[in-house]
């Protein structure tokens, strides 16, 4: 059974909780939330999946590796542990732009098989960019995680159904949480493509309409095929967008 996700910024609490309260009412085919782990906020990811696991058993933190010192990660498992987390993405993690904060040059892949020594019951994902470097490469990079002890993946968001599939055809054998994000603005489509290189169809628009279509399309294809899917709101009404996707 195809599982979908909901990425949910933690901004606030009380914000928080208001998206949390609206999405289990309104849309049931969402089971699972993931917390991204942004530096800028108060909340931690950790923090905000304790607050999302009343409303969704299903909690998803973003764990950033260069976070944790991976000669001691026992602060990391007395947060996962005091947190009750069973299920975590890893993630590199952007270095901070306020330098007091400590980073490590903890390989996100090392970490993963860290985690899995010491947690051995705990889903561990993790991720897959079509973008940072050739397809040959990255599926390297993947089988490295794989042997890591990764139990699955999410994707950085993908616009182009065709790259979808030739990943899609790869990787059938393994749980993937496929990206989708709403790009409804130049703006953002140039910070895509700039910042983290994605490519974008001839066909594409930067409106409501393209991107809504685009979802329900990708969300019916994994549903067909047994994939999971994750959604990405970013700068978009999220009552409008899973409307739109889901009506």
């Amino acid at each position: 059974m195809t599982r979908i996700s909901l990425e949910l910024i933690p901004r606030t609490e009380t914000a928080l909780q208001d998206n949390l309260k609206y999405v289990r009412e309104q849309h049931k085919e969402i089971t699972t939330i993931n917390i991204p782990d942004l530096l800028r906020l108060k909340m931690r990811s950790w923090d905000g999946c304790k607050i999302s696991r009343p409303f969704f058993e299903h909690s998803i933190p973003h764990i950033r590796a260069i976070d944790f010192d991976l000669h001691n990660i026992s602060p990391l498992v007395d947060i996962l542990l005091r947190n009750d987390i069973n299920e975590l993405l890893v993630i590199h993690g952007d270095i901070p732009q306020e330098m007091s904060k400590a980073i490590y040059q903890t390989h996100s892949v090392k970490l993963i098989h860290k985690i899995k020594e010491r947690l051995k019951d705990i889903k561990v994902y993790a991720t897959i960019d079509p973008y940072r470097s050739g397809i040959r490469q990255e599926f390297d990079y993947i089988e490295e995680k794989i042997d890591a002890g990764a139990d699955g993946f999410f994707t950085q968001p993908f616009f182009d159904f065709r790259l979808l599939e030739i990943y899609a055809e790869n990787l059938r054998e393994q749980t993937l949480f496929w990206g989708i994000c709403p790009v409804i603005t130049e703006e953002s489509k140039n910070y895509w493509e700039s910042r983290n290189r994605a490519y974008f169809p001839k066909d594409f628009r930067p409106d409501f309409e393209w991107n809504r279509d685009f979802g329900k399309k990708t969300i019916d294809f994994c549903q067909k095929e047994g994939f999971n899917i994750y959604l990405m709101p970013i700068r978009i009404d999220l009552k409008d967008y899973l409307s739109g996707i889901f009506r």
